[in-house]
């Protein structure tokens, strides 16, 4: 099997493929972690999990360029998803919470390190002239697991037996491996500049427009953070959803990303720039997200229309913040990159922490009304990009 895929597949066709398998493995139990979560511990403190997971998250992603200099990315890949199949594999069969908590956070972190390695994969393999063309066809590539991830997790699903999810995951995780394994081993690493952390910071805070996308990407997972946690517990717990009609909800939900990303990304390359489909994007976010305040019926058709409106606009902000950061750095700027990808799990500390406090004193819809004003704060910050065209 190897072989065949030596012989066969491109290294960013391979990278595509290996994206999906890991993107799939990933988002399978997304929806299900607050709820799997909440058996384990108070659903109060779920959030402060998320909480932890970020913070160790970004100290992890500060440390990784020295990692890369000294193993290479292709190794340091390999190793983290091993590891990240061994975790999996330990939250489905074990039994005792504590070790399943600190197993679901080192998976947590795990899977932010694997997509960071294949940032700079695809950065490294990508020219950049179509940069919006490769990193919409890459992000179509996980997008498609994406789409398929909640629809199947809701199928194996059954009785409140969340450990099959998570086995699942692990076994899908599987292919993938060996795909990399056998396609990229002779993967050449750029030089990765080892920067200290805070010149890095304030290289990016001189740079007004690197600023700038940094607060807009920052905004946009913090909207995926609240809306990935509350949005399952919102719907099953107070609409009244079944598993098995969210998991159809939340598939199509997901299929803006599948269906704009890629078409976006290369209409970023060859007629607009980043600018207007930023500022498009987070209008329709902000609308729509707050919009979910006012309709409590558990009207099927109404939930996964007003969903799928959040992730077209999200899905036109995720592409434009990728292609445009990805135009101002190279593969080379492990930092910067790494500095970049801590705005996830930055964004995953404080939006619980923030919903956390705003829950004590507004109700849970309300959260969601407030979030989507906050999203009208990308319409500013995206006008005062400088376009790449």
């Amino acid at each position: 099997m190897p072989q065949l895929f030596r012989r066969g597949l491109s290294p960013l066709l391979t990278i595509y493929i290996v994206s999906f398998f890991f993107t799939l493995h990933a988002a399978i139990p997304v929806y299900i972690n607050s709820s799997f979560l909440s058996t384990l511990i108070s659903e109060k403190y779920v959030g402060l999990l998320y909480t932890g997971a970020a913070l160790l998250t970004i100290i992890a992603l500060i440390l990784i360029p020295k990692l890369l200099r000294l193993v290479g990315d292709y190794f340091a890949t390999l190793l983290f998803i091993v590891l990240e199949v061994a975790a999996l594999i330990g939250i489905a069969v074990l039994e005792d919470a504590n070790l399943i908590i600190a197993l679901f956070i080192i998976s947590s972190v795990l899977i932010t390190l694997v997509s960071f390695d294949f940032d700079l994969i695809v950065e490294s393999l990508s020219k950049n002239a179509s940069t919006g063309s490769i990193r919409g066809l890459y992000l179509t590539s996980a997008n498609v697991a994406w789409v398929i991830a909640p629809a199947l997790a809701a199928f194996i699903l059954t009785d409140g037996e969340y450990w099959r999810v998570y086995l699942a995951a692990a076994v899908i995780l599987v292919p993938g491996l060996f795909i990399f394994a056998g396609r990229l081993e002779r993967f050449k690493d750029p030089l990765y500049r080892i920067i200290h952390f805070k010149k890095t910071l304030r290289a990016v805070w001189q740079d007004k427009n690197l600023r700038y996308i940094f607060s807009l990407s920052f905004l946009l997972q913090f909207f995926f953070t609240l809306m990935v946690i509350y949005t399952p517990i919102y719907l099953h717990e107070h609409i009244g959803f079944a598993w098995k009609e969210l998991g159809i909800i939340f598939s199509i939900m997901l299929v803006p990303f599948l269906l704009l990303e890629a078409p976006l990304g290369r209409l970023a390359d060859k007629v607009l720039g980043e600018k207007e489909l930023l500022i498009a994007g987070f209008l329709v976010m902000a609308l729509a997200t707050g919009t979910m305040y006012f309709f409590t019926a558990p009207s099927f058709a109404l939930w996964a229309a007003l969903l799928f409106t959040t992730r077209v606009g999200a899905a036109m902000v995720e592409v434009m913040t990728e292609t445009y950061f990805f135009k101002k750095v190279s593969a080379g700027d492990a930092n910067i990159v790494g500095l970049n990808r801590t705005v996830r799990p930055f964004a995953g500390m404080l939006g619980p922490l923030a919903a956390t406090a705003l829950l004590a004193f507004i109700s849970l819809p309300s959260l969601f009304l407030s979030l989507g004003v906050f999203m009208l704060l990308g319409v500013p910050l995206a006008a005062m990009l400088k376009d790449t065209r």
